[in-house]
């Protein structure tokens, strides 16, 4: 995942590593979130449900690129020594 990039610090790679690591479950779990919305929205009486999932995970799509922000904002904060 970081071969080949540049960092300051090891504490700056341990920080990039992180942000990745929230950045793909927050990426699973709006998956898991659609497929199981999408199950729930075949039967009537679970659309309701399943609308909330799908509502939940584009929730976690918007989620992503803040994940990104934080992380290059909490980069640009750390000591460069």
């Amino acid at each position: 995942m970081t071969e080949g990039m540049r960092f300051t610090t090891p504490r700056h790679r341990e920080v990039y590593v992180a942000y990745g690591t929230v950045y793909d479950c927050v990426d699973a779990l709006a998956a898991i979130l659609f497929i199981v919305g999408s199950v729930l929205f075949f039967g009537a009486a679970t659309q309701t449900a399943g609308t909330w999932l799908f509502l939940i995970g584009s929730v976690c799509f918007a989620i992503r690129p803040v994940v990104h922000v934080v992380r290059d904002v909490h980069m640009r904060r750390l000591p460069k020594a």
